[in-house]
């Protein structure tokens, strides 16, 4: 198919919009990119890498032009909506959401007349409640982890190592951070003695994460077993790869016999969900885990729902277990 004229450069412009004005990520630029090119039928050299967007950004200037071909621009948005009839609900909406969202610009910018965003339907994704550790689970993690390190006989190299990979669960579970704000954690934004992280989330966008005073022992704790208290990073000179963490996440849910494979984010919810479950407030919640808006916070509210729903079933004289037809 050949090329809409003009696209190029509109797409060209839109990412560097994103990357210069609204701070977004390497991976939402990286997501965004790939589903532009696919909608538009492109090649992947068809525009700058990730990498040289923010690389080169600052040197770039957006070039505003007339964009005509609405009903094209149109009719191939809504042929990639069907070409990607076949994906993950999820997916789909997320480059519907892309589409959306640069169509949305073109309008804004005033390089098309009518907002055709509106004429690009998301498909409705069903909820799915967020898998969580049952109080009980994470005290065996955490007992787990801790076997070695309450033996005492562990050489100075392996007990760092224990001591790092309880840290890790310690930060996710007790602080709620996700698995890129821990592993990029820097000693400049950790306040032990008070208990609280500062944290640098999606978008750039800075929260204070408050510790529970056994996340901020096992800080000190771990400091006091490094070779040099000069690196900027937490986990090390650099930042701790995510794929090394989830792995250290997923082989300690091993080790504790969990009956379910455990990732990262697993952990992030059963902080949520313990949190919500033991009283705390949506709003107050929606703060120590850095959610934009309410809305991202609420779907927790349905695994309170389904607690009571199972409690109901447990102890009505009418449930099923003491109920007899």
């Amino acid at each position: 198919m050949k090329a809409l004229p003009g696209i190029l450069e509109a797409l060209f412009n839109y990412l560097n919009f994103m990357v210069l004005l609204k701070s977004a990520s390497a991976e939402t630029i990286r997501a965004y990119r790939s589903d532009l090119l696919q909608a538009f039928q492109l090649k992947q050299s068809a525009l700058p890498s990730v990498e040289e967007f923010f690389h080169a950004s600052k040197h770039l200037r957006l070039r505003q032009t007339a964009f005509g071909h609405e009903d094209e621009l149109l009719t191939i948005c809504r042929s990639a909506m069907k070409t990607w009839a076949d994906l993950a609900p999820a997916t789909r909406n997320r480059k519907a959401a892309t589409l959306k969202s640069f169509l949305g610009w073109l309008h804004q910018e005033g390089m098309i007349q009518r907002d055709l965003a509106a004429q690009v339907h998301s498909p409705k994704v069903p909820i799915r409640l967020p898998h969580f550790l049952s109080v009980d689970e994470i005290q065996a993690l955490l007992a787990s982890l801790r076997t070695d390190l309450d033996a005492g006989q562990l050489p100075k190299e392996e007990l760092r190592e224990a001591e790092k990979k309880l840290l890790l669960v310690l930060l996710l579970y007790g602080g709620g951070l996700r698995i890129s704000e821990a592993c990029s954690l820097e000693w400049a934004s950790v306040s032990a003695d008070a208990r609280v992280l500062r944290i640098t989330g999606k978008g750039k966008k800075e929260r204070i994460a408050a510790l529970p005073p056994m996340v901020a022992i096992a800080l000190l704790r771990y400091r006091k077993l490094l070779s040099t208290h000069d690196t900027r990073f937490v986990f090390g000179e650099t930042a701790l790869s995510t794929r090394i963490g989830y792995e250290m996440v997923r082989k300690a849910g091993q080790r504790a016999g969990l009956l379910k494979p455990l990732h990262p984010h697993a952990l992030r919810h059963s902080f949520a969900t313990h949190l919500l479950t033991s009283g705390a407030n949506l709003r107050s919640l929606q703060e120590l885990l850095g959610h934009e808006s309410l809305q991202a916070t609420s779907r927790y509210t349905h695994l309170g729902i389904d607690q009571l729903a199972r409690t109901l079933e447990d102890f009505h004289p009418l449930g099923p277990k003491t109920f007899k037809a």
